[in-house]
């Protein structure tokens, strides 16, 4: 598996189709993000902005792959474990890019609730880490179910994918948006909220949702 990694991370890299979506968040950070702003504020937006961004990556990494390679290294090592590796190396790329987020907010934002409370700025940091996770996993299940293998055609892959993680945003119901809720309400009052049962809720789903997908890669390769 590590070598299957390091290969789609090369692909990835090598392609510059990355170069989109990393421009694309960090100029939402730049604009959305104010200095002097409530920290819990600005991590609930920092992670917000991650699942869009993890769905996109995973689209590119599933289908970055020549037809003819892909072909070649399902081959050698199983078409499901080539699926995987183009996943995780979405997921890695995307928790790469929320840490130098976090960092932005760390130095630009205000450690202070929005009625100006003293909030614990280890303790946010760490709540905007885990639900940064949380969006991060969710997009990457909603990128495992609405690209190929599940949905071939780009014509309905691309829709579905921007009209989940539309919809996994807002919806109360989502993990993604209990965690970025979760903080920003946290923000009223000062006290830091971790998303714990957003990610118990979220790793079951990213977990199903990725395996099913390189189930089915192994019956359509």
């Amino acid at each position: 598996m590590t070598a299957l990694l390091r290969y789609q991370a090369a692909l990835l890299i090598g392609s510059h189709r990355w170069l989109p979506p990393v421009i694309l968040y960090g100029a939402y950070l730049a604009v959305g993000i104010q200095a002097g702003g409530p920290i819990l504020d600005a991590y609930g937006f920092a992670a917000a902005g991650l699942l869009p961004i993890a769905v996109w990556l995973a689209r590119i990494c599933v289908t970055n792959e020549p037809p003819a390679a892909r072909n070649c290294a399902a081959a050698a090592a199983g078409p499901g474990r080539v699926h995987l590796a183009s996943l995780l190396t979405a997921a890695f790329g995307t928790l790469l890019l929320a840490l130098p987020g976090t960092a932005f907010v760390a130095l630009v934002s205000d450690p202070r609730s929005s009625d100006h409370h003293a909030v614990p700025v280890v303790s946010a940091t760490g709540a905007g880490l885990l639900s940064a996770l949380v969006c991060v996993l969710l997009g990457i299940a909603i990128g495992a179910l609405c690209n190929w293998p599940v949905l071939r055609s780009p014509g309905s892959a691309i829709p579905a994918g921007l009209l989940a993680a539309l919809l996994l945003s807002v919806v109360g119901a989502s993990p993604a948006n209990a965690a970025v809720t979760g903080l920003v309400t946290g923000s009223d009052h000062g006290t830091v909220s971790i998303p714990w049962l957003p990610l118990a809720g979220t790793v079951p789903i990213a977990v199903a949702a990725v395996a099913a997908a390189c189930a089915l890669s192994s019956r359509r390769t």
